[in-house]
This record gives C-alpha cells, structure tokens and sequence, in this order.
C-alpha cells in the first residue's frame, strides 16, 4: 500500500509555558498543506523489517527512522504484524518546520492500521503517534486546528487557504530545535490564536506572529529578509513556520511572482 504524507505551516506559534516533563506549552493553528513524501509498505519475506529511503537524504540509522519507531510501537502491542519493506521517497526537507518527519511517522501508524485491520479509533491513533513526536498528532486529523499542551490539544478550526498561493521558501539552514527552545521566554497571551485566525488572512500581519522568529532571525539574518522580501513582493501574510527555517507566504493567485533568491534556496509554490 502507499499513501502520501504531507506537510504544514505553523499560523502563529507562542510557547506559552515550561512543563515538569521537560516539554513546554504551546499555542498554535496547524494548517496541513498538499506537498508531500512518498510512503509504500509491503510484505517482507524476510524475517525483519527493513526500510530504504529516497529523495532527499535523512542522516539516521533504521532504528532511528521515524517510519520504523511508529511500525515498532504498534508490533509491540499488535504482535501478530508481519516484517514489512518500507521505502520513503523524501520531498519535503527535514528539519525545516514544516513536520515532514512528524507526518511520515503519524501517516505509517494510519497506513499499517488500515492494511492489517488493527481497528485502532483517532484517539488510539493519536496516543500513539504523540509517544512518535508532539506534532505527530495533527497529521491523525490532517485538518486545521487550533492546538495547545504540546500540540496534542487540537479542536478544529474554519479556516480555507485555498484563494491563496502559498510559498514555502527553506533556505537550507538547519536550526536546532533544543537551542531554539533555549531562547525563548515562555509566557501565556491574553490574545488566543483561534481568535486572530478568525480574522482576513491580510489582517494577520500586526497581529499572527511566531516566537521563535526572534531569536532565528536574530542569528540568521538571511531567515528574515526571506519574510522581508515576501513582504515586499505582495504577501498578504508571511511568516516563519514552526522553529524554522521555513518561511513561507500567502499571495493572491491572480499575477506572477519573481523572487531574488541564491540558486541553494528550495522553494515550492502551491
């Protein structure tokens, strides 16, 4: 079976709190966006499962892949689940805060529910996936959300980007989310993202903002004059997503865009 994973964009994201597990609070909308990996499972004749990987290159062992701890929890409880193959054909870059890693973890759980008829609900399926990663939930709904704990918290919201482009633009810069976290002061807001995201898309910019573009632009200067130049080329909203380093923006569909980027940079229009 395949199925294809996808990616999404952070509107708005406020660290609200420090937890006693280690893990912080959070405030955010999740809006899933259709750019996608590639993921197939079938039946392996061999003993043990096994997982290759394509596309882009992800530097970590098997037992470490995302796709291989989602099929590993759910042997655990379901032992009856054969070996598999699993292949990855990776499009949408790694550690760029558009939950690519999340997604292909929380679209394995789903895939292996539905092939082996294991009868696991959303809510199982979510558990799960929250034990993969604190994005990992959302890809269980794949639909807008207003989410709170550590993501994991989610009531839907109406919210249809469809009139707009959307472009991601990730300039190849990896930012680590642990120093990320190191640098932000947590504390709770009076203005709840469900509230402001209720608003025009164009009414966004004074008012829809990212914490961690503080201290990401701070450091890397060339993250911010990606959202500058968005601006400056007509966004109606722009932002960084999740801790970085994608940056992405909203564009009317009418007219064409032109932007002046190095030849490294990715950048997908959707």
């Amino acid at each position: 079976m395949i199925t294809f994973p996808n990616c999404k964009i952070n509107l708005g994201l406020h660290i609200t709190g420090k937890r006693n597990d280690g893990y912080h609070d959070l405030e955010t909308v999740f809006y899933p966006v259709p750019f996608y990996d590639g993921l197939e499972l079938i039946h392996n004749q061999d003993p043990l499962t096994a997982f290759t990987l394509s596309g882009l290159q992800i530097e970590t062992s098997t037992e470490d892949n995302i796709c291989f701890k989602a099929y590993s929890l759910l042997k655990k409880d379901h032992p009856a689940l054969p070996p598999l193959k699993m292949h990855l054909h990776k499009v949408i870059p790694a550690g760029a805060g558009l939950g690519g890693g999340s997604a292909d973890g929380a679209f394995t759980l789903l895939l292996i529910n539905q092939k082996f008829n294991l009868g696991l609900n959303e809510q199982q399926l979510k558990e799960y996936a929250l034990q993969l990663g604190s994005d990992c939930p959302f890809f269980i709904m794949n639909k807008p959300v207003y989410a709170t704990g550590r993501g994991e918290i989610m009531e839907p919201v109406k919210l249809d980007l469809s009139n707009y482009k959307i472009v991601l633009i990730n300039p190849g810069i990896h930012i680590n989310t642990g120093w990320a976290f190191s640098r932000i002061v947590a504390a709770p807001r009076n203005d709840q993202l469900k509230n402001i995201i209720a608003l025009s898309a164009p009414e966004w910019k004074n008012l829809l903002y990212n914490d961690f573009e503080i201290p990401v632009f701070e450091q890397y200067p060339a993250i911010r004059e990606i959202k500058e130049q968005l601006y400056n080329k007509g966004a109606v909203y722009a932002s960084m997503t999740g801790s970085g380093s994608t940056v992405f923006g909203l564009f009317e569909k009418s007219g064409t865009l032109h932007l002046n980027l190095p030849s490294h940079y990715f950048m997908k229009t959707i």
